[in-house]
């Protein structure tokens, strides 16, 4: 097993670990939730394999449904943005960027990771609450719930991402 297969590991454990431990009881004004573990995904290099991407993003979008008691809510949306994320990336680096360049602030600067992470948090959250809510009852909780999420998401990914710097 290679050192980055473990240190995702790691990764993998410990997000799915404080999300179901400490960020899923926390509900900013009853709409906004830190949906963390998608820095997960966020953060693959450009030459990892888009199918091991896909992969580790179900496993831990399954991982975080058993915990968070959403049938495969999670793992639906982490899959799409997983999907994603390649494309994404492709969208912010240069062409003669090196193969295993990480997305990272270091990598990619601030204004680039950061535009980067918003577009796929959005997603995440625009795919999460959709299915939750399988309909459009009651469109202004939706809206504040993806637009809450995503703002909160940021601030705590943002922050780690300065703090890992």
């Amino acid at each position: 097993m290679g050192i980055d297969t473990l240190r995702r590991a790691v990764h993998f454990v410990t997000l799915c670990l404080a999300q179901a431990l400490v960020f899923n009881h926390v509900h900013l004004f009853g709409y906004a939730t830190v949906l963390l573990y998608v820095y997960f995904v966020i953060i693959f290099p450009r030459s990892y394999p888009r199918w091991a991407i896909l992969l580790w993003s179900f496993a831990l979008g399954l991982s975080v449904d058993v915990f968070a008691d959403t049938p495969g809510m999670a793992a639906a949306a982490l899959t799409l943005v997983g999907f994603l994320q390649p494309y994404v990336l492709e969208l912010f680096l240069p062409r003669d960027a090196a193969e295993n360049i990480k997305s990272s602030v270091a990598a990619l600067g601030f204004s680039k990771f950061l535009t980067l992470a918003s577009i796929l948090v959005f997603v995440h959250c625009l795919a999460f609450f959709t299915i939750e809510s399988f309909g459009f009852f009651n469109w202004q909780e939706w809206a504040l719930n993806i637009v809450g999420t995503t703002v909160l998401t940021m601030v705590l990914l943002v922050t780690i991402e300065t703090i890992r710097k």
